[in-house]
């Protein structure tokens, strides 16, 4: 299989799917290494097909339905964080990404896209395993999350259930 055939197999792979499908899972079923896997998708997001990198693996880009906001949290423990994305999958949203500002880059955007408290256990593990990776170790715990969800009011009660919980940054 050549290296076009390859990343339309990969597209029709996720396209497909019905959630996320790692680069590993992939380079199985295409019979190349994973790092190939990941240069095809790069190759792909490069000429501007919608792929989201999640901790789970890949997935097209659906339309964001409902409401989107953000939000500015804080937390330094791996517990704080699992209860932060407990907090607003219990509230029905989704934490689609994370992020923080450098003074170097300026903002450094990252995927997550935690729905639920699988999603959460399993971003909070990888999180274990390499704790110098979280983009919040830069600015001491400090960072924005874009939040979807069904509507304001759902907005609202995930805030509030942050607040609850001492994860809300407030400057001080």
């Amino acid at each position: 299989m050549d290296a076009a055939a390859r990343r339309e197999a990969i597209l029709k792979k996720l396209s497909k799917a019905s959630g996320p499908v790692s680069a590993s899972v992939l380079a199985g079923e295409l019979g190349v290494s994973r790092q190939i896997v990941v240069g095809d998708v790069a190759l792909l997001r490069a000429g501007g097909t919608q792929i989201d990198a999640t901790p789970r693996g890949y997935r097209m880009r659906t339309a964001m339905a409902g409401y989107t906001g953000l939000v500015a949290c804080v937390h330094n423990t791996p517990e704080e964080m699992r209860l932060e994305l407990y907090t607003v999958a219990d509230q029905g949203g989704t934490v689609v990404d994370v992020m923080v500002e450098n003074a170097l880059y300026g903002e450094i955007r990252a995927n997550l896209n935690v729905a639920s408290r699988y999603d959460a256990d399993a971003f909070v593990k990888q999180a274990e395993a390499s704790p110098e990776s979280l983009l919040s170790r830069m600015t001491g715990g400090v960072h924005l999350h874009t939040i979807r969800c069904a509507d304001e009011e759902a907005f609202r009660r995930i805030e509030a259930a942050l607040d609850a919980a001492g994860l809300l940054y407030r400057k001080e």
